[in-house]
């Protein structure tokens, strides 16, 4: 962590102590642990919730879930999140934090794919969070838009926010054949910039983030 992070975290409201053990244990049992969201991605997704005031929320990528916990806990009472992890085995870490935290009745952990369970959810969502496969990010906005063959899951006023959108800067770079994760990124920022149904500002926040509101 350079000196300009270590600001940022420092002039960022305190980690909330379960958020910080479940960093710790994510960084002792998960492969890849920099995928967690983290101290400021956690906060300012917390915030994102309180300003906006869900009811409720669809998370596509739950890892060990810090950024799950985040959100929950700006949730009004009464609202949901439904979280979509893939990787079964992860349950063993979120489980248990989710079963401690005050704010865990409000998380719906789905384990399974996010493109074949979501639409038989029939739900609508005031937010998203796409943090699941970067492959599958352009079929994640389709099937959230209507353009998969269903109906909307969004409405005007719902905002998304997708995670790791710059890549390692990756996405500013030549695309090699195949790096399908790249080309896809590359895809799905292209579709938002130009689809006139939404608007939207990439954030340099950690490996950026693309913060999408439905008109």
């Amino acid at each position: 962590m350079d000196a300009l992070e270590r600001y940022v975290e420092k002039h960022t409201s305190p980690e909330d102590e379960l958020l910080h053990e479940l960093d710790r244990e994510t960084h002792l049992r998960a492969i890849q642990p920099r995928m967690i969201s983290g101290h400021v991605q956690g906060r300012f997704l917390e915030l994102i919730v309180r300003m906006l005031r869900p009811r409720t929320v669809l998370e596509i990528g739950t890892f060990t879930g810090y950024s799950a916990l985040s959100m929950a806990a700006g949730l009004d009472d009464g609202a949901e999140l439904h979280t979509f992890e893939v990787e079964d085995e992860l349950e063993a870490i979120s489980g248990p934090f989710f079963a401690r935290s005050p704010h865990g009745a409000k998380i719906h952990a789905h384990i399974g794919s996010a493109l074949e369970i979501v639409p038989t959810l029939g739900l609508e969502f005031d937010l998203a969070f796409i943090d699941g496969d970067k492959r599958e990010y352009p079929d994640y906005y389709r099937m959230l838009m209507g353009d998969a063959g269903g109906r909307p899951m969004v409405h005007s006023g719902s905002v998304l926010i997708a995670d790791n959108v710059l890549w390692y800067g990756k996405v500013t770079q030549p695309v090699a054949h195949n790096d399908r994760h790249t080309q896809a990124l590359v895809e799905f920022n292209d579709m938002i910039v130009r689809d006139s149904r939404v608007e939207n500002v990439i954030l340099p926040l950690r490996d950026g983030l693309n913060m999408i509101r439905v008109k």
